[in-house]
């Protein structure tokens, strides 16, 4: 344990049951599918696991909330959230997905590090915090489902159910440096149309050669932006299927465009923009998720600061974009390892969390807070 860490947790108190007790949900979580949209198991051992602890729980759906033991109205709200549900395993995996194996200090297994080590450390954090009557602040802890299909029945269904939020720290894999900045997400799904001839023959008009221009000019524009900012909008054609027969031009050809967007373009200024440039017809799936940002001078960046973390623009969404209140991404694992085969996060990983969020709510000095405002020109962003 970093000992600066160890100085800055309250009493010196002996952290070990915490993080075997951590360890051992994250393995009973891994051993559990829980393909997003499917979790109800994993909801169950998440509400057991904090009922066993004496800890009354809420339940909508698949997501599982509870505060701390002597909540004060009077007092902010800090939102601690990440999610229990996972993707598909890939075909990649040498391991079983759903075997918690633990080698050479590592934890295996679909979800470790996106995001189980996240919420089983910030489940620690809050049962650390649980019975103090000295807090500040009030903590909502929130295990939550559908993240990684940014379903209906996730977060977003139960932010009118939980009492009003401050600010929240939404845990995901960044190293637990802090991303104080995340891209919004939107998906459109584009058809090129031609018409269909035989192949051997100048017949038809084909489709394909339609949808090339226009991958091209998604592959090629830039959004215009600031000098010295970050790329505003990043558009990559992620899925493509055309034709039926080798011998037959294709009279349709359907491609798929991943879209990531910061504060200084909106929906609108995007889909207008593809209009007036692409030829094809497109339709925009549901579910857009809004960038994020809180400002630099905020009590929970200035304490995350305070203990030599590090602030980066996430080019990854998450939760947050559902978020209507302030909100910092921050976790334990490496963001590269998620939806990898053979996924895991180091055992260190997690006691480091544990020891970082801890620490950041112990500094945490809310008389700086005041009314900010949601967006503003980017700071100098350190990558992380």
């Amino acid at each position: 344990m970093n000992n600066n860490i160890r100085k800055k947790i309250a009493g010196g108190t002996d952290l070990n049951q915490i993080y075997q007790e951590s360890l051992q949900l994250l393995s009973n979580l891994i051993s559990i599918p829980s393909i997003s949209g499917d979790e109800m198991l994993t909801a169950d051992s998440i509400e057991s696991f904090l009922s066993q602890k004496g800890i009354n729980t809420f339940r909508k759906y698949n997501n599982v909330w509870c505060y701390n033991k002597y909540i004060d109205p009077a007092k902010p709200t800090i939102l601690l959230n990440s999610h229990h549900d996972t993707v598909k395993p890939n075909n990649q995996y040498t391991r079983d997905p759903f075997d918690p194996a633990i080698e050479d200090e590592k934890i295996f297994g679909l979800g470790s590090n996106d995001a189980g080590g996240s919420l089983v450390s910030l489940a620690a954090t809050f049962l650390y915090f649980f019975d103090r009557d000295d807090l500040p602040y009030n903590l909502c802890f929130a295990a939550t489902a559908e993240e990684e299909t940014s379903g209906e029945f996730g977060i977003r269904s139960i932010l009118e159910d939980i009492k009003e939020i401050s600010f929240a720290i939404v845990g995901e894999p960044t190293g637990m440096q802090m991303a104080i900045a995340e891209k919004g997400s939107m998906v459109i799904d584009c058809v090129a149309r031609g018409r269909s001839g035989h192949a051997a023959r100048e017949e038809g008009d084909n489709a394909i050669y339609h949808a090339l221009k226009d991958i091209e000019w998604f592959r090629t524009f830039q959004f215009p932006i600031m000098d010295d900012q970050p790329q505003p909008v990043k558009m990559s054609v992620t899925e493509i299927k055309a034709g039926i027969q080798h011998n037959i031009v294709p009279a349709e050809c359907h491609f798929t465009v991943d879209i990531r967007f910061d504060h200084n373009y909106n929906e609108r200024e995007i889909v207008n923009t593809i209009i007036n440039h692409t030829s094809g017809y497109f339709k925009l799936r549901p579910n857009v998720l809004k960038p994020s940002f809180i400002n630099l001078t905020h009590p929970v960046v200035i304490s995350g600061l305070s203990m030599g973390r590090k602030t980066y623009l996430s080019p990854t969404s998450s939760d947050q974009g559902w978020l209507n209140m302030p909100s910092v991404k921050m976790g334990p694992g490496n963001s590269a390892r998620s939806h990898t085969a053979d996924e895991y996060i180091g055992i260190d990983e997690i006691e480091e969390g544990i020891n970082i969020y801890i620490g950041l709510l112990e500094s945490l000095d809310l008389t700086r807070h005041k009314s900010l405002p949601r967006f503003e020109k980017y700071p100098d962003i350190n990558p992380g």
